[in-house]
């Protein structure tokens, strides 16, 4: 997949007939310093275009994700009930550290973010890559914040000669997410300068959760029924909701009546039947999407001219528009649910026309004609410009580069599927059918101008008056809302690289500059979703912006050259001093070093602080509100009063006996992380200081001159961050005060008189740490010019040797141990591993590539005795004490591709993904995902074919 050392096309070509040959100096990712030896000091991993076109990916994102050094994706694309302006996107996590801890280049500049500090690679065409560099090692020394966990470098395609178009087109083997890629560059190189031109249109089709039998139920294949009851181990299901797409009806003892199937007459109670608790549900992933629908264009320019022989001008532009949907069941509508928002009766009246029970009645009711869909929009406006060029200084040879960075997203948000409660309101009022056969509100005598009343109780399948099948009505009830953000980056550079002195081991090599940098971020939720008066989720503004000057300088110092045992030997130390108008200033250093004992060997290490600024929103962000999945200790199911008799004790001084805790719905959990059924509250923090972090590494390079062709690397890699800025969950703050007995944490929260917890504030603080270490490890085999053609082998794996967390600053709260674990909702693996080999002969290739993910722990859900769902039920957690666990296997996805040249420059290729179509287990847990299904993993086996055009 990637070389251990990275192939810079073209900017080492020389004419081997030519002598004296003049090496070019080039920048890699990890050090300002130009030159013309690659081998660093710091692991980077590389992967060239002709690397890339032998993958069936066709995002920057999806090829990214593929390392084995990265994370679970932040926001999935199985992620259907994320919401927020950051859904919609696609993003890198290194380490699993959060994708605002990795730092994201295009050509060595800053991405635009968004207020929440992430960069959208979804935004950047595959087709603009030359590259892709990847330093997995914390680099603010050098690149100021954010680069904690390491740094991506997209570098795009300059100097293009000639035209080139190309097409993909792939579908999965259920004949569903359809995949298209078109795009086109177009460049010309002279003597003086250069221009490139590009377009790309790429478009993903949705697929249904209700197309794939692992994600048809909300418990997987094994249960497809809403309840099994004390059947099958007692197994239950936590995802059907009560909340069912006929109506149900309470009557004045608390009775619940639902609509006959087909009924067109609900004034007769008669036409109703009690509510079956397991008939009457509704299975909301018939409605949601597995996999969001994606679509994008851009265009993209770069242009150069050498002005002088000395002087240089260049420039480059990018203009994305990326629009992304997603789809959820209809809302589910409870009269009652909105009592701690707005102040009207949401009952249905008795003067309805279609109440059967002649007084005002509560009840609730999906409403299944009409999904919610969110769709995302983000233009995306990049230019990059400025001068560089070169001159001697006392003899040595000084590059200079001065420039301005200017980028801006402008997203919006379109929600349509929650109803607007005023409407509601009326519509549910006294009612009447008029001449016409239309429901209108109010009485024949005194109709309401306008309003047009809605009938609850019908179900989806009839049509009638109060219909929610009538478009007029669904107008009426359902008010679109259109959420807005713009996000700009400035950055003012100037940078200056060369040599100080020669000394005996070589050149003495200094880097220096200075950059200003402004980032502003303003999103604006609906008017609607500000006022409360919807039954999505409220928002306020988010706004705001901070600017920063900053200075940096590294040294290369060589110390020793070309003598026993050290063939090489030399070092670099870095630092960046960063002055924010709004914590103030920080300061942090890198020391790096490499030793060569002889030709074979490179062994390597490094040493680095660095931080990560508050961003926009955490600084300036609105209280939102959002419904949490949560587990409460103090459930006498699942949570750790079952086991703990200390728990317990702490529990029974807040909660009735037998408490039960209610998820969405209004209806008692059936499994730990249950969605809430009251919303909660978050906000930012004007107060917060920078997260800090120390990273550490140290490997080698193995390149044996008696085995050609092999190498092999190692490192061991270790960072931590303190102050870390987070809001902690739900989950987190319940376990504090009921399992850990921090009395503070109680205050955190409310209960109501049942002990349901109603009401909770997370507010940003800076606290606790993160702390992960392990090994990367590269090998690599190419054996060429064989009379079976040429082969090569690339294996990579990622081990992870612990992933800590502590979320507090309590001396008494232990540490979580992640690794292995699926923790707040992300997939925490401990190995990941991926082997590619490569054949080509002619013009024919194939290539085969192999993806594997370690097993993972979750909470057991159900079975909490032991059985076939709960496979380690004596399981302890210095955390959380006694914890039945769940442990799930391995999963391991096979990619091939086939390619041939053909005569008239074009190249075909035929490939799939997960060609053996294998499918992840069932997890409870719903790791990266809205689904007990893995939102890292394949969802099929996807065939794909490209074809490629030179001229």
């Amino acid at each position: 997949m990637s070389a251990l050392v990275p192939a810079i096309a073209g900017a080492q070509e020389a004419d081997a007939s030519k002598n004296p040959t003049t090496l070019d100096r080039i920048e890699v990712t990890g050090s300002r310093i130009r030159q013309a030896n690659l081998e660093t000091s710091q692991p980077v991993v590389t992967m060239s275009r002709a690397e890339i076109q032998k993958q069936g990916f066709t995002s920057v994102a999806d090829i990214v994700q593929n390392i084995t050094a990265t994370g679970s994706p932040a926001i999935s694309r199985a992620d259907a009930l994320a919401s927020g302006e950051d859904v919609g996107g696609q993003y890198v996590d290194l380490r699993n550290l959060g994708p605002q801890r990795t730092l994201v280049l295009i050509d060595g500049k800053r991405m635009g973010i968004s207020s929440s500090g992430y960069s959208d690679l979804a935004s950047i065409p595959s087709s603009i890559v030359e590259r892709i560099e990847v330093l997995t090692d914390g680099a603010s020394a050098l690149y100021g914040s954010d680069a904690i966990a390491g740094v991506v470098n997209i570098i795009t395609r300059k100097r293009f000669d000639g035209l080139e178009g190309s097409a993909y087109l792939g579908q999965y083997g259920q004949g569903d997410g359809n995949k298209e890629v078109y795009n086109f560059v177009i460049g010309q190189t002279g003597e003086r300068g250069s221009i490139t031109l590009g377009a790309e249109y790429s478009k993903e089709d949705p697929v249904f959760a209700r197309d794939r039998d692992f994600t048809r139920y909300p418990n997987g294949r094994a249960h497809p029924y809403p309840d099994l009851g004390g059947a099958n181990g007692g197994v239950r299901s936590n995802g059907w909701s009560a909340i069912n797409q006929w109506g149900t009806l309470f009557d004045a003892d608390g009775n619940a009546w639902t609509a006959n199937r087909g009924t067109t007459d609900t004034s007769k109670l008669s036409n109703f039947h009690p509510t079956d608790g397991l008939a009457d549900q509704a299975n909301a992933n018939e409605q949601m999407y597995l996999s969001t629908g994606l679509e994008r264009r851009s265009v993209f320019a770069n242009a150069e001219f050498d002005i002088t022989d000395n002087l240089r001008a260049k420039a480059d532009i990018l203009y994305t528009d990326r629009e992304a949907t997603q789809q959820i069941a209809g809302y589910p509508f409870r009269s009652t649910g909105f009592s701690d928002r707005y102040p009207g009766d949401l009952t249905l009246k008795a003067g309805s026309a279609f109440n059967p029970l002649g007084i005002d009645a509560d009840f609730y009711r999906r409403g299944w004609e009409v999904p919610r869909q969110t769709k995302s929009e983000l233009t995306t406006y990049r230019f990059s410009g400025g001068l560089e060029g070169s001159f001697e200084f006392a003899g040595k040879t000084w590059d200079w580069d001065a420039g301005y960075l200017y980028n801006q997203n402008k997203g919006t948000k379109t929600g349509t599927g929650n109803l607007f409660l005023p409407n509601a309101e009326k519509a549910l009022g006294p009612s009447f059918i008029d001449a016409n056969g239309v429901a209108r509100c109010g009485t024949a005598a005194n109709p309401i101008d306008g309003c047009l009343a809605w009938n609850p109780l019908l179900g989806p399948d009839v049509t009638g008056p109060g219909s929610l099948n009538n478009k007029d009505l669904q107008k009426f009830l359902y008010l679109p809302t259109h959420d807005t953000s713009v996000t700009k980056t400035q950055v003012y550079s100037l940078n200056v690289s060369g040599s100080l002195a020669t000394l005996p081991a070589g050149d003495l090599g200094l880097a220096m500059g200075y950059e200003h940098r402004k980032e502003s971020a303003h999103y604006s939720p609906d008017a609607l979703l500000q006022s409360g008066l919807s039954t999505d989720l409220a928002g306020s503004e988010t706004q705001g912006g901070y600017s920063l000057d900053e200075f940096y300088v590294e040294l290369a110092v060589p110390v020793l050259s070309d003598v026993t045992f050290a063939k090489e030997l030399s070092f670099n130390i870095a630092g960046r001093y960063s002055d924010y108008n709004t914590f103030g200033d920080t300061t942090n250093g890198k020391f790096s070093l490499k030793w060569k004992p002889f030709d074979d060997l490179l062994i390597r290490g490094t040493y680095a602080t660095g931080f990560r600024a508050p961003t926009v929103a955490d600084l300036y962000g609105g209280v939102g509100e959002s419904f949490d999945n949560y587990t409460d200790p103090c459930d006498t199911l699942f949570g750790s009063a079952v086991r703990n008799p200390q728990v317990a004790t702490r529990c029974a001084a807040n909660v009735p006996a037998n408490f039960r805790q209610v998820a969405s719905g209004g209806k008692p959990a059936t499994g730990p992380n249950a969605q809430s059924d009251s919303a909660f509250l978050s906000g930012s923090n004007p107060l917060l200081t920078p997260e800090t972090s120390k990273s550490t590494s140290i490997g080698f390079v193995y390149s044996p001159s008696w085995f050609g062709g092999f190498d092999i690397g190692l490192d061991w890699w270790k960072i931590k961050i303190e102050d870390v800025i987070a809001a902690e969950t739900v989950t987190s703050i319940l376990n504090n005060c009921y399992v850990l007995g921090i009395n503070s944490a109680c205050n955190r929260f409310v209960r109501d008189t049942d002990g349901q917890v109603v009401g909770v504030t997370r507010n940003l603080i800076n606290a606790g740490y993160q702390e992960t270490a392990g090994y990367d490890l590269n090998l690599s085999y190419r054996l060429a010019d064989t009379r079976f053609g040429n082969f090569s082998f690339n294996w990579k794996t990622t081990y992870v040797d612990y992933l800590e967390y502590k979320r507090d600053n309590e001396s008494t709260t232990p540490v979580e141990q992640r690794t292995g674990w699926v923790a707040d909702g992300l997939s925490n693996f401990r190995v990941r591993s991926n082997f590619n080999a490569d054949w080509s002969w002619g013009d024919f290739g194939a290539s085969w590539g192999i993806r594997y993910y370690g097993g993972l722990k979750e909470e057991c859900a159900y079975d909490l005795n032991g059985g076939a769902e709960c496979n380690n039920p004596n399981y302890r957690s210095s955390y959380k004490g006694a914890v039945p666990v769940r442990e799930v296997g391995s999963n391991t996805f096979h990619d091939v591709q086939v390619r041939y040249n053909t005569p008239w420059n074009a190249t075909v290729a035929l490939g799939a993904n997960n060609v053996f179509d294998h499918t992840g287990q069932t997890m409870f847990s719903q790791p990266n995902g809205s689904f007990s299904y893995n939102g890292s993993f394949d969802i099929g086996r996807f065939v794909y074919m490209k074809y490629t055009q030179r001229f």
